[in-house]
């Protein structure tokens, strides 16, 4: 990148600057006479002066104006000008903000560009906490300032030049005095800011300290709360948010001397105008017209000159703050852009050894992680690596994800560090103890090293293939990369594969080795789908719940799962969904808010169960507040049978307190509805309060009907009704092949009826598709919805699937339960068995299966060789295997 900023805006914004300048220039001639048009009109328009009447206009003898014709020409000529001068205003505002924000598109891409280059170990000095604000809140300013750098000065500087000679040829000791003072104030102001612009350094840098600490905070949070250690943070942060504030005041004090300086040299103008021009006029040797119009010619003064006096500030400060940003983005061992972008001229296979010579590394701190490592791992290999310190740093050399202090790398005979990322990124591997997921579908972390570059192209319609080309001019304008994100990046043949079927198969094979398979399949079974858009998916699950209910009705499951069943009452479901008898939609129709639903409402009328709903909320929370007043809030009878939260249990104590029974018909409408919300989540088989007697049961199943007759047309969307032969929009896969509810209080159940369901699951052949749909499964920022074992496994398999050369695993299983350990271990190594797999283990017995097995010690290797040879003769070996 360019180290200075006017470098910067010439390289890639020359064009966009001269345009601007020449519009600028070609301003200043209506502009002149914008600005002598007000003399003309009191002079000659007002005053008649030295003009005679019947006016020829032209001289050409067939227009003759009368004194008020040749004041509105006059008028509606100065109407002209003003919208001219505008008109180049507006022009001149549009090209600056275009050619701004292309600059600041470019620079943003360029940082982040830069952040993909940083060596590895930058990232242990450098938090997302201080690159985050300087790539989209720093240079914000930059990009505006770009805009204007060169335009700006000329324009204003021109306007200020055409005023200055309007007023010269007005009256010159009036011009001299009307900017006497400006070169004092060009002189004072400037070193005034200069301390405001320090101070303004100084809280950026405090900012990205805040900016840093409450990304630490985030992170931590748990540490922070397991420690009690809240009081402490929040003292941190409030003292650094004292730092900020007092810097700001101070900013705050010499921004308004500033000010006031400014504001008191301006006002002199005038002050000259009426006493000299006031002079001249008594004495007969001015007319009032001039006076005014070098006055309104004064007031336009002000405004370029100010905006000459903050471009020169602003311009300082965006180039200390460009000059420092870029000096940040460029720490040392830095890879060049080419080895991110291009592409091989010939494909590169790393199907061979890999040749270690002399291979040393330091740390940050000048210690060395590996130290004269010499070795050939062998082709194909599945390689060991025990020990102590250097493990992580060995594997990630390996992957050419750091760089080698001294000594050289070759795989297959082409040396390592040669190759571009576009080789190591698709033939190499690497997965650590603690991987990043990306806040995405399940299915876009598992497909992330299959998608490179854009493989088919997206189609598009006429509309949008015209507003692609919009944005392809733009991109290249601004210097971006010209790849349409929109596209199909997915390369099937990377995973060994010839389409999406195959994908998917080899997709759930990766899975598979990693132990996730199942998982995902969970995830699959309380996802949801659209019938619409799956119709085969949707009538495979439909097929399925036909086979479930078959098997319901045979040995003894039968009463394990009580259906839906339009003319029936569900004991086993909440009151709510007996109602509606179906699912809400979007939110639509919650039970926490069903009591305020005016067309609920009208239903319970309807029935005659609206006063008796309120009734019973009022038994029930008399209930509760009885039978759970004196837990403690994480007590498992809250999760088990109370629906109302720990939390909102004294509001409710209190609310019970202050009405009665005998009340109840005047309670306010709040509290009402809170009430009468408690009936909607009673389940009669699992709470038995003693509600809802068979009559009020059957006035529900009449409610279920008239709600299901009478619900508004614009409000039918909100509801996925219940039908044995339709598929449930709303509800989950697993929800629509049980299409009911569990009994509540049979022994394993819910173990008998998962047996059962994967049965038939299998036998419709609904595994794979049902895995399908877990990986639509959003697994939140940095995968924190998915377990730590889960988010390893799930980047074992991304690394399984894209089917590299190597694969180099650094504790990669630290956080997989023993069995699961053992698991992926063995399906690891029957996978790898003609390929490359290089695996930093914690336990020695595990290197039993390899092919290889190095020993490091503070980042030498003590010994190598196969795994019965050293369990034999090697002493430290045979300790660690002791050990």
């Amino acid at each position: 990148m360019e180290k200075n900023l006017y470098k910067f805006i010439i390289r890639h914004s020359l064009k966009q600057q001269v345009i601007i300048t020449l519009l600028s220039i070609a301003s200043f001639i209506p502009y002149y006479y914008y600005l002598s048009m007000p003399k003309t009109i009191i002079n000659e328009g007002i005053a008649g002066k030295g003009v005679q009447y019947p006016l020829d206009l032209f001289g050409l003898g067939w227009l003759q104006l009368d004194a008020v014709q040749y004041l509105l020409v006059l008028c509606f000529g100065f109407l002209v000008l003003v919208v001219i001068q505008q008109g180049f205003k507006y022009v001149i505002n549009v090209f600056q903000g275009i050619a701004g924000e292309r600059m600041l598109r470019r620079l943003r891409y360029d940082l982040y560009a830069q952040v993909l280059r940083f060596p590895l170990p930058t990232f242990r000095k450098t938090s997302q906490g201080e690159i985050i604000p300087m790539i989209i809140a720093e240079v914000e300013p930059v990009g505006g300032f770009i805009g204007e750098s060169f335009a700006l000065p000329i324009f204003q500087g021109g306007m200020l030049l055409v005023i200055f000679g309007f007023l010269m040829i007005q009256n010159p000791v009036m011009a001299l005095a009307a900017v006497a003072l400006y070169p004092i104030q060009f002189y004072i102001v400037p070193k005034l800011q200069r301390h405001v612009r320090a101070l303004g350094k100084e809280r950026i840098k405090n900012q990205r300290k805040l900016s840093d600490r409450i990304g630490e905070t985030v992170t931590g949070v748990l540490e922070v709360h397991t420690h009690d250690n809240s009081n402490r943070m929040l003292a941190d942060f409030a003292k650094r948010l004292g730092v900020s504030y007092w810097i700001r005041v101070e900013i705050f004090q010499r921004k308004f001397v500033i000010k006031f300086v400014n504001n008191f040299i301006q006002q002199l103008g005038p002050f000259f105008f009426y006493a000299i021009g006031g002079y001249f006029v008594i004495k007969g040797q001015m007319d009032v017209g001039t006076v005014i119009a070098a006055v309104n010619a004064h007031k336009e003064m002000a405004a370029p000159w100010k905006e000459l006096l903050n471009h020169y500030q602003t311009r300082e400060d965006v180039k200390q703050k460009y000059e420092q940003v870029v000096t940040q983005f460029e720490p040392p061992g830095m890879r060049p852009i080419d080895d991110l972008l291009s592409e091989p001229a010939e494909p590169v296979a790393l199907t061979g050894p890999i040749t270690l010579n002399a291979v040393s590394m330091q740390d940050d701190q000048g210690v060395a992680v590996l130290d004269g490592i010499s070795l050939t791992l062998p082709w194909p290999a599945r390689v060991a690596v025990l020990g102590g310190a250097g493990r992580e740093d060995l594997l990630q050399v390996l992957a050419r994800l750091q760089e080698p202090s001294r000594g050289k790398i070759t795989i297959n005979g082409h040396v390592l560090a040669d190759l571009p990322e576009t080789v190591t990124g698709r033939q190499l591997a690497y997965v650590g103890a603690a991987s990043h997921i990306f806040n995405a579908t399940l299915g876009d972390n598992l497909l992330l090293g299959l998608r490179q570059r854009p493989v088919r192209p997206k189609q598009r319609d006429e509309r949008h293939k015209r507003q692609y080309e919009r944005e392809m001019v733009e991109l290249r304008a601004s210097g971006n990369i010209l790849h349409d994100i929109d596209a199909d990046w997915t390369n099937f043949s990377r995973a060994g594969a010839a389409s999406p079927e195959e994908l998917t198969k080899q997709a759930i094979a990766a899975l598979h080795v990693a132990a996730f398979d199942e998982d995902v399949y969970q995830y699959g079974m309380r996802g949801t789908i659209d019938p619409k858009r799956q119709a085969a998916l949707a009538e495979q699950v439909l097929e399925a719940r036909r086979a479930f209910r078959s098997r319901l009705a045979d040995g003894d499951i039968a009463d394990l799962v009580e259906g839906w069943d339009p003319e029936r009452y569900n004991s086993n479901a909440t009151v709510a969904e007996n109602l509606i008898f179906g699912t809400a939609r979007d939110g639509a129709y919650n039970v926490d808010t069903m009591a305020r639903d005016p067309h609920m409402m009208q239903v319970l009328d309807a029935v005659g169960l609206r006063e008796r709903f309120l009734q019973i909320g009022h038994e029930v929370a008399s209930t509760m507040v009885e039978l759970f007043a004196d837990l403690p809030p994480d007590h498992e009878f809250f999760q088990q049978f109370s629906f109302i939260s720990s939390d909102d249990l004294p509001e409710y104590k209190e609310l019970i307190a202050r009405v009665r029974p005998d009340m109840l018909n005047q309670v306010a409408e709040a509290d009402r509805a809170r009430l009468m919300a408690l009936p909607f989540k009673l389940i009669l088989a699992r709470h038995r309060l003693g509600h809802f007697d068979e009559a009020e049961r059957a006035a529900i199943l009449r409610a279920r009907k008239i709600f299901a007759d009478t619900l508004p047309a614009e409000r039918r969307a909100a509801i996925a009704f219940f039908d044995p032969e339709q598929f449930t929009a709303s509800a989950s896969i697993v929800d629509n092949i049980l299409f009911g509810r569990v009994a509540y209080g049979q022994a394993q159940a819910q173990e008998k009826i998962g047996r059962v369901m994967a049965d038939v699951i299998a036998q419709c052949g609904l595994r794979e598709p049902i895995i399908e749909v877990g990986f639509l499964f959003e697994v939140g920022i940095a995968g924190a919805r998915l377990g730590a074992a889960q988010r390893q496994k799930l980047a074992i398999a991304r690394a399984l699937l894209k089917n590299p050369d190597w694969i180099m695993l650094s504790e990669s299983t630290a956080s997989l339960d023993p069995r699961s350990h053992a698991a992926v271990l063995r399906a690891m190594l029957e996978r790898r068995a003609g390929a490359g797999l290089v695996w930093s283990l914690q336990r020695a017995a595990d290197a039993e299966g390899f092919d290889l097995v190095l020993v490091l010690e503070e980042g030498r290797l003590v010994a190598q060789g196969r795994f019965a040879e050293l369990a034999e003769h090697n002493t430290g070996f045979k300790q660690m295997l002791a050990g």
